[in-house]
């Protein structure tokens, strides 16, 4: 296996193993736009930007665009790919920012795509869109939904679906990348457009970087960093919140080694899936004992690895967890724990110092952080969009996890601004609603569908911020 295959496979592994935990992302959705009352989100209570001489024209062109935009995206969601798989998406991004005169750059971090467009002096604003899919079965009914299969590394195949919305996060960005070529002329700066691999599990925007992005792709670093994330509540909603969004996650690998033997014969075994059953419980009290109530922490074991017969006793037995946190010392004080844990229990069942459980960190996020003067900038012309009852302007953070930030590599001074958007059928949530649920779906879950209006909605909202930030 060549060294570059090599690389990505890690790659894949390392977000795939992230999946799962990263699905508590869209926790937040249920928070953020199940309208309820106001202990959560609170809407915009500034002033809308007096509309810009551009704005009515901006919204008349997406509207315009609207066939194509909706066809690109059915193609999209009918041919779903998982993390560092995306060719024929990242294909698709290339073709269509090329035939709009882009500057495009491919094969970043073996799937990812740049789109470059110069248009004199002015800021530089990066916007991201996430390509991948999940491995997840669609049941929506929908004409176009995903019947499509991927054969994994292992061999086996898995069946793949956009169920957390990254097909409209692209045609979102292929919708923006067209009206600001047609608006040309009221704008000024570098739009610089991302295809991202690899959002599942948190891995692609570091895969990027390391891979170049900045050096041996020679991107421009951006003044700005722009994201959107779909959330199932009704198309027409946004939340554009600064401070803390999202929080830092861990994916962690534990195992546990012990000496294996007869079932019959436990005690001349040293059972590692008992060690492993114990720190299992008692991980939870890390959380509960040694970290302060009013602090966030969550260490999930997501996975549990051991064994192949019932009369057996293993060698080893690995533990998958996934832990969230907003304060580094919490996270700190999560992984020592843990350590601690595991090496108390092995020493207690007998192993030796040279047969301690190991702990192995796959990549992982830190809190994603708004910077107070992007949302400040963007909101009033949001509001301005969909009125300042429609905008949510504050909420508590998430112990969901993003990466998007990570695309900013060193470069400490790149601002960023990350919103929500509704994207379920307003009648499909009312319908939720009055059935006492919170929302209708919720994301990577294999119903999870996107609104046709939320199409051309989410290309307004990601135009309308774009525009702002290059109009300085």
């Amino acid at each position: 296996m060549s060294r570059f295959r090599h690389f990505f496979l890690n790659q894949w592994l390392k977000s795939m193993i992230g999946v799962i935990a990263s699905s508590l992302l869209l926790g937040l959705t249920l928070l953020l736009l199940s309208l309820h009352p106001a202990q959560a989100q609170k809407p915009f209570t500034g002033t809308p930007a007096v509309k810009p001489a551009y704005f009515d024209r901006l919204l008349a062109t997406i509207d315009k665009d609207r066939d194509r935009l909706i066809n690109l995206f059915k193609d999209i969601h009918q041919n779903p790919e998982l993390a560092f798989m995306e060719t024929r998406t990242a294909a698709i991004v290339a073709k269509e920012l090329k035939a709009l005169g882009y500057e495009v750059k491919t094969g970043i971090a073996k799937t990812g795509v740049v789109g470059i467009l110069r248009n004199g002096d002015g800021p530089k604003v990066m916007y991201r869109a996430d390509l991948d899919a999940l491995p997840v079965q669609e049941t929506t009914g929908l004409p176009y939904a995903s019947t499509k299969r991927a054969e994994m590394p292992d061999g086996s195949e898995r069946p793949v679906m956009h169920a957390c919305g990254h097909d409209a996060h692209t045609v979102w960005m292929l919708g923006l990348a067209k009206a600001m070529v047609d608006l040309k002329s009221n704008w000024k700066g570098t739009l610089i457009l991302v295809g991202q691999p690899a959002e599942e599990g948190v891995a692609g925007a570091r895969a990027m970087v390391e891979d170049g992005l900045y050096t041996r792709y020679s991107v421009p670093v951006p003044d700005f960093l722009l994201g959107m994330h779909s959330a199932p509540g009704p198309t027409g909603i946004i939340a554009s919140v600064p401070g803390i969004r999202t929080a830092g996650s861990d994916p962690i690998d534990i195992v546990f080694k012990g000496v294996g033997g007869h079932g019959s014969s436990p005690h001349l075994a040293k059972d590692p899936i008992l060690m492993a059953a114990h720190a299992i419980t008692q991980y939870q009290s890390i959380v509960a004992r040694a970290i302060n109530p009013q602090e966030a922490a969550v260490i999930t074991v997501g996975a549990v690895q051991a064994g192949e017969a019932n009369n057996v006793i293993p060698g080893e037995a690995l533990l998958r967890l996934s832990l969230r946190w907003f304060n580094p010392e919490v996270r700190k004080t999560m992984v020592q724990g843990i350590k601690s844990v595991n090496e108390s229990i092995a020493r207690a069942y007998g192993m030796p110092e040279d047969q301690l459980p190991t702990l192995t960190t796959k990549g992982g996020s830190t809190p994603l952080v708004n910077d107070q003067a992007v949302i400040d900038r963007i909101n009033p012309q949001l509001a301005n969009l969909v009125g300042a009852n429609k905008l949510i302007a504050d909420f508590p953070g998430t112990t969901g996890s993003e990466d998007v930030h990570l695309l900013k590599g060193d470069n400490k001074n790149i601002q960023v601004g990350f919103v929500f958007v509704g994207v379920a059928e307003p009648a499909l949530f009312a319908k939720a609603r009055a059935e006492g649920k919170t929302v209708p779906f919720s994301n990577h879950n294999s119903n999870f569908q996107v609104d046709l209006n939320a199409v051309p909605f989410g290309t307004k909202v990601a135009s309308v911020m774009t525009m702002e930030l290059l109009n300085e």
